[in-house]
């Protein structure tokens, strides 16, 4: 009976990643989950209770057209790199697998560099099938889980990946390809997300975990997406 319910857990898991748009296709791959439930939603904001350290802010909004951004290295100079994500609920660092995923993390901070997630949202706080914290998911130029930076990159995670709490990987569509990614990110808030290896392997937060749960508490629309919106004000890179 355990083992049956994990199995479930796993693959709504995985089904609900696959809502993400990871390429630059303008998202027409996307799942019909993320189609079906992108911008149904009325978000309450006014006198809604948020997580203590998360400031009210307003809504970037959209960049309503897909960005064109150029190809990035295929890795980087440096062995190791961080990337500090300032937000409106706090400051978190993650530290790039550059060992592991030289292509992710050389796309992920050449994104960086260009201020690519600037103002940009966490657009979705997920929880898992028994209301506890599955993931939480940004770097969406549309907000709305079918946007990315006008390419892809591909990069197989290694077989024994676990997507275990504060693990960051890419966010790809159901239909794409293992690896896939642009420039949509998770963030796993669960102990272990039961997910198969088939995300693209970022790096981990290092600091500032704090942060990542406060953002796994906004309350959200039966859409997922946050009741106020979370804002990356400057990601910035380190080390590279």
């Amino acid at each position: 009976m355990l083992r049956a319910l994990s199995a479930l857990l796993a693959v709504l898991a995985t089904a609900a990643l696959g809502a993400g748009c990871g390429g630059g296709s303008g998202g027409g791959s996307s799942s019909a989950k993320s189609a079906s439930t992108a911008g149904t939603s009325t978000v309450p904001t006014a006198g809604a209770a948020i997580p203590a350290g998360c400031k009210r802010v307003g809504d970037p909004g959209s960049r309503q057209e897909e960005t064109h951004e150029k190809r990035p290295p295929s890795k980087l100079p440096s062995a190791t790199a961080t990337v500090v994500m300032q937000t409106s609920c706090g400051s978190f660092t993650i530290t790039l697998a550059v060992d592991q995923a030289p292509k992710t993390a050389a796309s992920f901070a050449t994104l960086v560099k260009r201020g690519f997630y600037n103002s940009l949202t966490f657009h979705r706080v997920a929880t898992d099938p028994a209301g506890g914290p599955f993931v939480i998911q940004g770097g969406d130029p549309l907000g709305n889980g079918l946007g990315g930076p006008g390419y892809s990159v591909r990069e197989k995670p290694p077989a024994g990946t676990k997507y275990t709490k504060y693990t960051v990987a890419m966010a790809k569509t159901a239909a794409e390809p293992s690896g896939t990614s642009g420039s949509q990110f998770f963030v796993v808030t669960a102990a272990d997300a039961g997910l198969s290896p088939q995300y693209a392997l970022v790096g981990k937060v290092t600091s500032g975990q704090d942060v990542v749960d406060r953002i796994s508490k906004m309350p959200t629309a039966d859409n997922e997406q946050p009741i106020v919106p979370i804002i990356i004000q400057k990601a910035t890179l380190q080390g590279s």
